[in-house]
């Protein structure tokens, strides 16, 4: 909204200051302050009220060392990082952009299946929650959303050179002519095209780019129609897998937020990256205009995260619950689609696949040794991968750090990619 304000005042009347809207940076940077001002403002009342209204977590006895002293701390506090990471994006985006009101919809999408799944458990005193399956069908329905508007929203395109855009029979939206300075001071002139495309960015292979039609070009001519076959059950597939990775890894104080934080600052800088022609064209990445405004939402996003993680870090006042795990999930998910950076998701969200990959392990092993053997075995002391080290008698706070500085490890290598290839 302010954006749109200071951009009219800018325009009609040449008001002092009034361009710095139109940077980056400086909303970038407004966001991170206004986000992390909002948490912590509103995050004591918030809890208060939930306090009241006797919103406590209901704790299982699994034996783990200081958990029933959780007993009675409020959850559903992920409306504290929705409503910081909302406010910001409202004021100091530009609304009309498809990458902004996509992210809007995924946040408030999943936030609100997290509502009920937690509303279910603590209201109404029914510790299934949700039903499994109402939950993968509103995972479905968001990826869905946001695998077709990729496919067909004429302003979610890729820049291209127009030769590339012939030879792959790319869909154009429009042509135009870049220059390129040389050493010997002259111009060359490049024909480019932004086109409607499934390329995304992957790493480690040479020309830094895939093509999710290339798997079905044995299709011929008519592949183009149906990649939204295989390109939209991928992009639910993504959604949904972060979305619980995120839920799964959610179950000491501090650890889902704290990694989360340092996934979200990582996505703003490829955010960055890919919304900037002259970085895009140096590191051989896509450039896709408009992206940047994903940017502004990425900062409202990890001080969101950080002003949190004032009330969540041992020993926590409020969890987040189901409704900032799912919505985390989500954004970091549609996130990385969006700025076609999915693919650096097991990198860059390691400890979320790590925590998936333990549960999945442990009940398949289980399941598997019961039936040959008569008896189940497990191959970790508990899942997920936290509790395990919980088992193993070191300390939650310890857990919670180390797991942040592996997160941080994992961001910096998956920057390092960029020029990895």
């Amino acid at each position: 909204m302010f954006y749109y304000l200071f951009e009219y005042l800018q325009d009609n009347f040449n008001l002092p200051g009034a361009g710095l809207f139109t940077y980056i940076s400086f909303r970038s940077g407004l966001a991170i302050l206004l986000s992390l001002l909002i948490s912590m403002l509103f995050g004591n009342r918030i809890i208060s009220s939930l306090k009241k209204l006797q919103l406590g977590e209901t704790v299982r006895d699994l034996g783990l060392k200081g958990q029933l002293e959780k007993a009675g701390t409020p959850t559903m506090g992920g409306v504290i990082i929705i409503m910081a990471t909302l406010v910001p994006v409202l004021l100091l985006c530009r609304l009309g952009s498809v990458y902004i009101l996509l992210m809007l919809a995924v946040t408030i999408w999943l936030g609100t299946i997290g509502f009920i799944d937690d509303y279910i458990k603590v209201v109404k005193k029914n510790k299934a929650g949700l039903a499994g399956k109402y939950k993968v069908i509103g995972q479905v329905g968001i990826g869905l959303i946001v695998g077709l508007t990729m496919l067909y929203h004429p302003d979610i395109t890729v820049r291209v050179t127009q030769q590339e855009a012939i030879e792959n029979n790319y869909e154009i939206m429009e042509e135009f002519t870049v220059r390129y300075p040389q050493v010997n001071q002259t111009d060359e002139r490049v024909q480019m095209a932004y086109v409607k495309t499934t390329l995304t960015n992957v790493p480690f292979i040479k020309g830094n780019k895939f093509d999710y039609a290339a798997l079905l070009r044995w299709l011929g001519d008519h592949a183009s129609k149906f990649i939204f076959l295989l390109f939209v059950p991928i992009i639910i597939f993504i959604v949904t897998a972060v979305s619980n990775g995120a839920n799964l890894t959610d179950g000491l104080d501090g650890l889902a937020t704290g990694v989360s934080a340092i996934i979200g600052a990582t996505l703003g800088v490829l955010a960055y990256v890919s919304g900037n022609t002259i970085i895009a064209d140096y590191l051989n990445i896509l450039y896709i205009p408009g992206s940047e405004e994903l940017v502004i939402f990425a900062a409202g996003f990890l001080g969101a995260c950080v002003g949190f993680l004032w009330f969540n870090s041992y020993p926590a006042k409020v969890f987040m619950g189901d409704t900032g795990s799912l919505a985390i999930g989500g954004i970091i998910a549609v996130f990385a689609i969006l700025i076609r950076k999915e693919l650096l998701i097991p990198i860059l969200c390691g400890i979320f696949l790590a925590e998936t990959a333990s549960v999945i392990l442990q009940v398949s092993y289980f399941k598997y040794t019961k039936r040959k053997y008569g008896e189940g075995r497990r191959i970790f002391k508990m899942s997920p991968l936290h509790h395990h080290f919980q088992k193993l008698g070191m300390h939650e706070a310890r857990i919670v750090t180390r797991f942040w500085i592996v997160g941080i490890m994992l961001a910096i290598l998956t920057i390092i990619t960029l020029k990895m290839r």
